[in-house]
C-alpha cells in the first residue's frame, strides 16, 4: 500500500544548509523508490493554524519502503544535514482510501 512522507519546515534558520539537503536528497529518495509529490508548493490554510514554509510530500510504493528510505545509511547524513538547518516535523501516512 502506498505511502507519503509529509514534512511540515516550521522554520528554516540556515538556507545555505538547507539548500544543500535539497540538491543532494533527490538521488537518495529515488534510489529508494520515492517520488516527491510537492516540493515548497504554495499553502493556503483553510482550518487550523499549520502554516509550513517550506511543505514536501514524498510518495513511497510501501510504508516500508518510506521506512527503509529514511532509517537508511545513504540518508542519515542528509537527516542530520536537514536538522540543522531548522525546525522540522514530519509524518509517514499510509495510502488508505477505502
Amino acid at each position: 500500500m502506498t505511502a507519503y512522507c509529509l514534512f511540515q519546515n516550521l522554520e528554516i534558520t540556515d538556507m545555505d544548509k538547507m539548500q544543500e539537503y535539497a540538491t543532494t536528497v533527490e538521488p537518495i529518495t529515488h534510489a529508494f523508490k520515492g517520488q516527491y509529490v510537492t516540493k515548497a508548493g504554495q499553502v493556503d490554510v483553510k482550518e487550523g493554524d499549520w502554516a509550513p514554509t517550506y511543505p514536501v510530500i514524498i510518495k513511497f510504493p510501501s510504508m516500508a519502503d518510506a521506512q527503509a528510505w529514511y532509517a537508511s545509511d545513504d540518508y542519515a547524513p542528509l537527516k542530520a544535514l536537514r536538522k540543522s538547518a531548522g525546525t522540522f516535523s514530519a509524518v509517514f501516512i499510509e495510502g488508505n482510501t477505502e
